[in-house]
């Protein structure tokens, strides 16, 4: 299971040689762009960059903190918390070719001091027990069965008051989501939880709930206006492929029908 996760998400080739290209296409040099002019492709989930930023504030961080971000993609979300903070991050992904590529990126924008990335599996973690001050994981457990493995793992190598933010997109009241998605082309490897679930999941891996908030019209929103709008000159489309304008239309009508829902969940250990 965790090798087709890893082929679904892993493209052709050097993946941060092929966003360079694309940057250089478009008359900018990779090696002058802020961490800010790399969201629509590092910013791998609905709401991008914003939603980054909302997590990060509600993780209570400075200078001093130590974050783990558990499937970390590009290396997006990652670079966005330690230049909003000031603090460090490490980030763990299944995909080896995120990683490199997320290492890579990270020295273009100057931030390679204070973000870190390394395969791994989300389920057993390779960190000592309570070395982080806090965590996140967004978009991240579509792919993954064993939830309850995931979050006990986020608890376990949390700091005893450390906050874990988990913003991910649930299975909904409207029925079976359309494929494409971004994070399946098929079935086989999306493992959607409800809100109900997701709420048991979180508090019997020893998490207190804080806050859940529910942005679904506001990813609805945003995927419209995704869709509806010329492309910049790196998107998903880089990894993901021809399939990626599929995806995004089927996102909108899974938005749409309620076939899936955005959930943020605040949380504490």
């Amino acid at each position: 299971m965790t090798d087709a996760v890893a082929t679904h998400y892993a493209g052709d080739g050097d993946l941060a040689a092929a966003i360079a290209a694309q940057f250089r296409q478009a008359g900018k040099d990779p090696a002058s762009l802020r961490a800010a002019d790399l969201a629509s492709v590092d910013e791998f989930h609905i709401r991008g960059r914003k939603a980054t930023l909302d997590i990060a504030a509600a993780l209570g961080l400075d200078a001093a903190s130590h974050v783990l971000d558990i499937g970390s993609g590009l290396g997006g979300p990652a670079r966005t918390v330690a230049e909003a903070h000031g603090c460090r991050v490490t980030g763990i992904d299944l995909t080896q070719a995120f990683c490199d590529a997320a290492t890579a990126m990270s020295g273009w924008v100057g931030l390679a001091d204070r973000v870190a990335f390394r395969q791994g599996d989300a389920t057993a973690l390779p960190f000592d027990d309570a070395a982080f001050d806090a965590a996140m994981t967004i978009h991240v457990a579509m792919n993954i069965p064993a939830k309850d493995r995931m979050y006990a793992e986020a608890r376990r190598v949390l700091k005893p008051g450390g906050r874990f933010a988990v913003y991910d997109v649930l299975q909904g009241e409207g029925g079976p989501v359309h494929f494409p998605v971004p994070w399946a082309r098929e079935p086989s490897i999306s493992h959607l939880a409800t809100p109900a679930e997701m709420q048991a999941l979180l508090t019997e891996a020893g998490f207190e709930i804080l806050t859940t908030e529910d942005s679904t019209e506001d990813s609805q929103a945003w995927f419209e206006a995704l869709v509806g709008r010329p492309p910049p000159a790196v998107t998903f489309k880089t990894f993901l492929g021809d399939e990626f304008a599929a995806m995004a239309r089927n996102q909108v009508a899974n938005l749409k029908e309620r076939r899936i829902r955005t959930v943020t969940y605040l949380c504490r250990a």
